[in-house]
């Protein structure tokens, strides 16, 4: 489990966020995204894979997001990205490439989303 914040400088609905990772298992990971500018829910499933590293995997998954703003917006997202927890410290980091459709409103894709997670890990 970690917790922690995801930047972006992409226009994603879902941007700057707090994020929440669960594992559900040693290869399944729920990761929660909220951010407030516009204020938007996201949840991801992630499958994840060693990269050969201790602590290094490399993971991919999908999810959907709500958008409560002005004009509430629908959409679904995908996520790739590589994930480092530190052996010795609480620490996780990752980078991430997490393109967005948005399905409401308007159907468009935003596929310049590059993010980097930084999360605190209980």
């Amino acid at each position: 489990m970690a917790l922690g914040a995801r930047f972006t400088t992409a226009n994603a609905t879902v941007n700057n966020a707090i994020s929440f990772k669960y594992f559900l298992n040693e290869t399944r990971a729920l990761e929660g995204l909220f951010s407030f500018d516009p204020v938007t829910l996201g949840a991801l499933y992630e499958v994840h894979r060693p990269l050969g590293a201790p602590g290094l995997q490399w993971f991919f998954g999908g999810g959907a997001y709500v958008s409560f703003n002005n004009d509430d917006v629908f959409g679904a997202m995908g996520i790739i990205g590589l994930d480092y927890k530190f052996q010795k410290i609480p620490l996780n980091i990752s980078v991430d490439w997490k393109p967005e459709l948005i399905l409401v409103e308007e159907v468009s894709f935003e596929a310049s989303t590059v993010g980097l997670g930084v999360r605190f890990a209980f």
